[in-house]
């Protein structure tokens, strides 16, 4: 079939080489042929509002009120998050919040403390 890598963010099989990038059809998804290379051997690198790198079992205090969707609550600035867990993909830190439970945190609104 096609040489062609999958698309990392799908996991296609039907993308397709447009100049210097690959391009995945069904999500949209756009990167350079160089970055497989790149990629592979790295591991992933998380890093808070500040720049700083975080680790598995981080302590993190929240920069700014963040709206749960579906509900009337509202994590507030300062609120202290203790060992948060980093995982793949948009949102990036699991972690549970006194209070509210369960949560899923973006890295970009987050500081290590």
């Amino acid at each position: 079939m096609s040489d062609t890598p999958p698309c990392p963010a799908c996991n296609s099989e039907y993308t397709y080489e447009d100049g210097p990038l690959f391009v995945c059809p069904e999500c949209a998804h756009e990167w350079a042929k160089d970055t497989l290379a790149e990629n592979d051997d790295q591991p992933r690198v998380v890093r808070d509002s500040a720049g700083n790198v975080l680790n598995d079992g981080d302590t993190v205090t929240v920069i700014k009120d963040l709206k749960i969707k579906g509900s009337t609550s509202v994590v507030k600035v300062g609120t202290k998050v203790k060992d948060i867990r980093l995982v793949d993909g948009d949102h990036d830190i699991d972690c549970k919040i006194s209070g509210i439970g369960a949560m899923q945190l973006k890295s970009e609104f987050v500081k290590k403390v």
